[in-house]
């Protein structure tokens, strides 16, 4: 069974740093493409930053609410994505999503539980 776990959450002052990580398990994740998304109270889920194998290489992609801020990597398995998130605001408060889908699918069928990222004022 597939399984993503998320870590890295917690308190952190504006301007601070957090890094998340998201481990996957139950397949083989290489060719998979492997996304960060967050949901603030009263809000919708929204698109944080993706990793999507390109033939040879992944790429990185983010929201524009956190270019410059934020960094997606991606271990040489393809197994584990980081969250790198610099220069924390308090509107970055949200619970954080791991997901992950299958190569060629749009769709994102695996999700983790999420972990709760608060920035104070």
């Amino acid at each position: 069974q597939v399984q993503l776990v998320e870590a890295g959450g917690g308190l952190v002052q504006a301007g601070g740093s957090l890094r998340l990580s998201c481990a996957a398990s139950g397949g083989s994740f290489s060719l998979y493409t492997m996304g960060w998304f967050r949901q603030a109270p009263g809000k919708e889920r929204e698109f944080v930053a993706t990793s999507r194998w390109r033939g040879g290489w992944y790429s990185a992609e983010s929201a524009d609410s956190v270019k410059g801020r934020f960094t997606v990597s991606r271990d040489n398995a393809g197994n584990t994505v980081y969250l790198q998130m610099n220069s924390l605001k308090p509107e970055d408060t949200a619970v954080y999503y791991c997901a992950a889908a299958r190569f060629m699918i749009s769709e994102y069928n695996y999700w983790g539980q999420g972990t709760q990222v608060t920035v104070s004022s």
